[in-house]
């Protein structure tokens, strides 16, 4: 398979000692398969029925998939400021270099604001309120 952002030919790589990835030496990007983006996930959280939809916004992209070539579609991940890319024949999803740490980030900013005591999430919500009507 072939990066789908520079050409170059993805390698085998041991990501983070949990899964087996295809990575791309020059761009740094890496193509991971639908349960091996779960399984990032699950590193900072693994609640997935508290997780959000995956997927919002999605737009065509030049790019194509490494498995099957068909284009892959951009999306913003879970309603956060993050914008990845997926086949839309489930094949996977690719990440730019640096993004699944992002994704990573993500997931615990969200376990964080699910442990927290109701009370601060009214308090904060209260703030946001008083700071609009001003």
């Amino acid at each position: 398979m072939n990066c789908p952002k520079c050409s170059t030919a993805l390698v085998i790589k041991y990501y983070k000692g949990m899964l087996e990835v295809e990575s791309c030496p020059a761009c740094r990007g890496m193509w991971l398969e639908i349960h091996e983006l779960d399984r990032l996930e699950d590193v900072a959280f693994s609640e997935d029925a508290r997780k959000g939809s995956l997927i919002h916004e999605s737009r065509l992209t030049k790019f194509p998939c490494p498995h099957c070539e068909s284009p892959l579609h951009e999306f913003t991940y879970r309603l956060y400021d993050l914008h990845l890319d997926g086949c839309p024949n489930h094949h996977g999803f690719w990440l730019d270099g640096g993004e699944d740490e992002r994704v990573i980030e993500i997931m615990r900013a969200r376990s964080a604001s699910l442990n927290r005591p109701p009370e601060a999430e009214w308090q904060e919500v209260l703030r946001n309120l008083v700071a609009f009507f001003r």
